[in-house]
């Protein structure tokens, strides 16, 4: 830190200037941070999109293989066509049920940037006791 001008303490101009740059430095770092987690987020976010597209994928299996079954199960099965339908569309929903509940998880452990907001709150409080700090040194008054 430089010394003001009799070289006991810095001046007030340089202080502010020390300030400013400490803030800006820390509005960068927190920024960063956020930027990360965010990352983070959208990856798991995407997993869980990408899980209820596999789902829909299925959906659209299964509308073709229950035309096929039918016409396979009225042949080789001797089953009545209702019947076949059922068998087939059961197996596959319940595939496309375990992908949604695996997709709802993923999207549900997606989070926004914790970290960030949190330490943006304790800059906050440090800079307004510092805030406070200056206000009472410039009124005479010192704790």
């Amino acid at each position: 830190m430089s010394m003001g001008p009799n070289g006991s303490e810095p001046t007030v101009g340089q202080l502010v200037a020390n300030a400013s740059k400490d803030l800006s430095n820390l509005v960068r770092s927190e920024l960063e941070l956020a930027k990360t987690e965010l990352k983070k987020t959208a990856v798991a976010a995407g997993t869980g999109a990408g899980m209820f597209g596999a789902a829909a994928f299925l959906a659209l299996l299964a509308i073709i293989l229950l035309s096929i079954a039918a016409a396979y199960g009225l042949t080789a099965l001797g089953l009545h066509p209702a019947l076949a339908f059922l068998i087939v569309a059961v197996f596959y929903l319940l595939i496309g049920a375990v992908l949604v509940l695996l997709g709802k998880r993923a999207l549900g452990s997606a989070k926004g940037p914790q970290r960030a907001i949190e330490t943006s709150k304790e800059s906050v409080e440090v800079l307004k006791a510092i805030g406070k700090d200056a206000e009472e040194t410039e009124s005479g008054v010192r704790r």
